[in-house]
């Protein structure tokens, strides 16, 4: 069918309810709207579904979350795994409690019991509570940082970690394979009760997660001697990490922890930013002048799912700093294994740091510095999650930190996705160990940086709404694919990586061999200099992203070849629009 079919089925089929039918009436006359709703399938991607919230087929509503739940019923069906439950979070957005019981019914009417958190809770602890409940697989209803229209479904398995081969694959051929939406299953909610196929959790799960957090901390003696001194000034962004990072930090004795009071609550509009991304510096505008009035230490945002974490520190001179993901993964990396082996006398022979391809070569430093294993990954935390798993499974290797460019590292092993909570916690104890040594967290960073080099990453982001837009951003893909660059900035090309043909091509030889990684539409390139720049489409929003880094002699250096790098990014980009 057409889409102008699909929409007056939608219109026709009893199935859908009269509030639906109703918004769909109302765009008749707008062919554009109807087409970008009903052209296709909101697409169940590998980690799931993300879109704008709204009637239609290529929309976040009861039904499309209806149908990915009884795929995901389906496959755990077919690998026989449905004893052991699904647990399902949310956040503050828009729809996300609607969805999430739509999604625990679903799982309920086809014999699956459902474990659904009391209230909004953190990424993390859904990942947490699957492993803590003996789960097949976890949902979590949110879109992390996307604008307020948007909401998003999101597929865990029994490791913790976001859906990956097999599975992810697996759940995806079997939503695709639902035609009739009258063979989707749901059920009342006091039946699912009465028949045990409906729990919901909160107080339980939140303390044991509580208490694995703070098993993660190295040094309670610097956080006795400074977490009383220390000043913190934390935001949620309207999300769902304002209980607990309050709780956590309060139990360790971090008393003077200032929340910003207009972005506390939660509320699916965010209406103190554009967009709930702790990246984006009008994120920090309300909590940088509550940390100038108060002469904070430091400031941290959340996103809404408290998967990732923003920082801004101050420096002996009162100055704040902006610390980029790479810039905060890489201080908490070096804080976290050289405290290890410094309470410990020394690291495990196994032991490993895993970072995404397109996180920065300072961690590469770092891993080197302190003779650890780098482990490099697709882009992607559930790729670091399937290392750990891996580690367990074979007995061979122990994580050691693991992080991402965007935000988001993991400390432990409690969870398997990028944890905002135990950040924001391991982050306030390295401020207060370096407190104990008459240290900012900026001087921790310098020092870094004198002792590895002067690392600097950044990213261009190209966004191409619409479906024109998709088409664009695989035009500049395959360009960029059939002609790659020889120099970019005046640093030439030594080898040219693309994961989806799975091939690593030496420049100057010509030699070609595997990359190691599950095919995906990333290209990469290695350049003289210690530049590097990798190219990928984002699996999340309608953008192709192209990231790349430096490697400086100082701040300043560095910054200037960051600037002349970038320019010559965007123009490259502009050559293909």
């Amino acid at each position: 069918m057409d889409y102008k079919e699909v929409y007056a089925e939608w219109l026709e089929n009893p199935y859908f309810d009269e509030e639906t039918k109703a918004e769909l009436r109302a765009i008749e006359a707008d062919e554009n709207e109807i087409k970008e709703r009903f052209y296709m399938d909101l697409e169940f991607g590998t980690a799931g579904l993300r879109g704008i919230i709204g009637a239609g087929i290529n929309r976040m509503n009861i039904y499309v979350v209806r149908r990915a739940t009884q795929g995901l019923a389906n496959y755990i069906a077919k690998v026989e795994k449905q004893s052991q439950g699904v647990a399902i979070a949310y956040d503050s957005r828009h729809m996300s409690p609607e969805f999430a019981q739509e999604a625990a019914l679903c799982l309920a009417a086809n014999g699956i019991k459902a474990y659904i958190f009391e209230s909004l809770r953190p990424t993390p602890e859904l990942s947490f509570a699957v492993r803590k409940l003996g789960c097949v697989a976890g949902i979590n209803i949110t879109a992390s940082h996307n604008p307020p229209e948007y909401n998003g479904y999101k597929v865990y398995w029994e490791d913790g970690a976001q859906i990956t081969p097999p599975h992810d694959t697996g759940i995806m051929a079997e939503v695709k394979a639902i035609s009739d939406w009258n063979t989707v299953k749901t059920m009342d909610k006091a039946a699912a009760e009465s028949a045990g196929l409906y729990e919901v959790i909160g107080a339980a799960i939140d303390d044991a997660y509580m208490a694995e957090l703070k098993k993660q901390v190295i040094h309670m003696d610097a956080i006795q001697a400074e977490g009383k001194n220390l000043k913190i000034v934390y935001t949620p962004l309207h999300g769902t990490g304002n209980i607990p990072a309050r709780r956590v930090l309060k139990e360790l004795g971090f008393e003077n922890v200032y929340v910003v009071p207009e972005q506390e609550l939660p509320d699916g509009d965010f209406p103190t930013v554009s967009y709930p991304n702790p990246e984006a510096a009008e994120a920090f505008e309300l909590g940088l002048k509550l940390a100038r009035e108060i002469d904070a230490d430091l400031v941290l945002a959340t996103d809404p799912d408290a998967d990732r974490l923003g920082v801004r520190v101050k420096d002996k001179n009162g100055e704040y700093h902006d610390l980029t993901g790479n810039m905060s993964g890489c201080l908490l990396a070096n804080y976290e294994i050289g405290q290890r082996k410094a309470v410990n006398g020394s690291l495990p022979e196994d032991g490993a740091l895993i970072k995404t391809i397109v996180t920065s070569n300072l961690a590469d430093a770092i891993a080197k510095g302190y003779g650890v294993k780098l482990i490099e990954v697709l882009t992607g935390f559930k790729f670091i999650g399937q290392q750990i798993l891996g580690f367990e499974t074979s007995g061979k290797g122990t994580y050691l930190f693991g992080f991402e460019e965007s935000y988001g590292c993991l400390i432990g092993t409690h969870a398997r996705d990028k944890d905002a909570i135990v950040a924001t916690m391991a982050l306030c104890e390295a401020a207060a160990y370096y407190k104990t040594q008459g240290k900012t967290l900026w001087d921790a960073m310098i020092e870094m940086y004198e002792e590895y080099g002067y690392y600097k990453d950044a990213i261009q982001s190209v966004s191409l709404k619409g479906i024109e837009g998709l088409q664009k951003i695989q035009e500049i893909m395959n360009t960029l694919r059939e002609k790659p660059p020889v120099e970019i900035a005046g640093h030439k090309v030594i080898s040219a990586r693309d994961y989806k043909k799975d091939t690593i091509t030496d420049i100057a030889t010509g030699e070609v061999k595997p990359t190691g990684l599950p095919n995906s539409n990333v290209l990469y390139y290695d350049l003289t200099d210690d530049v590097w720049l990798c190219v990928r489409p984002s699996g999340t929003e309608p953008k192709v992203k192209f990231y790349y880094g430096v490697k400086g002699t100082s701040l300043e250096d560095a910054d200037e070849k960051s600037d002349i790098m970038g320019k010559a990014v965007l123009d490259m980009v502009n050559s293909m629009l």
